[in-house]
């Protein structure tokens, strides 16, 4: 396939947050190495691990000037030495560095097909959300049939596939999200919807569960909301998975721990999970495939945004005021 020199882009130029995100139309083209491949990117997520990097916050993330993004979905047109199985044509999803551009590498082991009869970007949130609602649950959570979960930010992308699985499990689901998003929320199944901003979500959290907290809180959102979620569980088998910190740090002392609040608190970051316990991250995308093919799972519908207007797209995802998954189109 015919690759050129050169490709449009949104470079991050500073740590000032995606107000200084640029587009650039003369990045160069990458080229896939021994193990990769090269995609011709139809659609790229928008994470708030992406407002984390560009405000300098995000843990061992990129220094400007870089291109954005990590999370794309495309066609293979071009394969790296030792590369087996994806060849030029095939459509992928999977995460890497510069997204936000026409063209990206990533690693040939890593990716995953995009379901037949699916376009790119609705595939997006198989290798970002998906898995991490799905790891929050299982695995990590253990959440069963007959327990009850508390998932927050349930209207965004992680949230809402969070929500949809947990009823398939069989779990009673309360969900925290804006006041404007409640109806979007309940139709995906929940329980209870609660309103994330409200003065005191624990007590309405343990008025639903007769004072006895949730079995499990997916804890995605940080800063005061942490204290919410550590108050919302069970004491002594309630669980916290900790899978983001948008709205900032939060602590816990071992003082906490042993007067305050007796749960399990468990810490989530998907590339160490990918990393360290690869056996679990391939028990959760054998289930999300199962998922998909049970119709639990299906085709995203997110918001798309040209490339040009990425800028925007974050400021909105950054203030909140998104629902589902944010795309950008190249």
């Amino acid at each position: 396939m015919n690759v050129p020199p050169t490709m449009r882009a949104l470079r991050q130029m500073s740590l000032g947050g995606p107000q200084d995100l640029r587009l650039i139309t003369d990045a160069p083209v990458p080229a896939p190495g021994p193990g990769e491949i090269l995609i011709r990117v139809g659609a790229a997520g928008v994470n708030f691990a992406d407002i984390s990097q560009s405000h300098g916050t995000f843990h061992n993330g990129p220094q400007p000037p870089y291109v954005a993004g990590f999370e794309a979905a495309g066609e293979v047109v071009a394969v790296g030495d030792g590369v087996e199985g994806a060849r030029p044509g095939h459509h992928v999803v999977g995460v890497g560095y510069g997204a936000f551009a026409e063209y990206m590498v990533l690693s040939a082991a890593s990716v995953m097909p995009v379901p037949e009869g699916w376009a790119d970007e609705q595939a997006l949130g198989m290798m970002v959300n998906w898995p991490t609602a799905l790891a929050a649950l299982k695995p990590l959570g253990g959440i069963r049939a007959g327990q009850s979960v508390l998932i927050h930010a349930a209207a965004g992308a992680t949230g809402q596939a969070a929500v949809k699985m947990a009823k398939h499990y069989g779990a009673t689901v309360i969900a925290a999200a804006s006041p404007g998003k409640h109806e979007t929320v309940r139709a995906l199944g929940a329980d209870h919807v609660l309103d994330s901003r409200g003065p005191d979500l624990a007590a309405e959290v343990l008025a639903l569960t007769g004072a006895q907290g949730v079995d499990l809180v997916v804890e995605s959102v940080g800063g005061a909301t942490f204290q919410a979620s550590l108050a919302s569980a069970k004491r002594v088998v309630g669980r916290v998975v900790v899978t983001g910190l948008p709205a900032g740090e939060a602590r816990i002392s071992n003082w906490d721990l042993v007067y305050r609040h007796q749960v399990h608190v468990i810490g989530f970051n998907l590339g160490v999970l990918i990393q360290s316990a690869p056996e679990i991250f391939g028990e959760v995308t054998g289930e999300l495939f199962a998922l998909v093919g049970a119709g639990v799972l299906t085709a995203g519908r997110p918001t798309v945004h040209d490339l040009a207007d990425g800028p925007k797209a974050l400021a909105e995802v950054e203030a909140r005021a998104t629902v589902g998954k944010v795309a950008l189109l190249p």
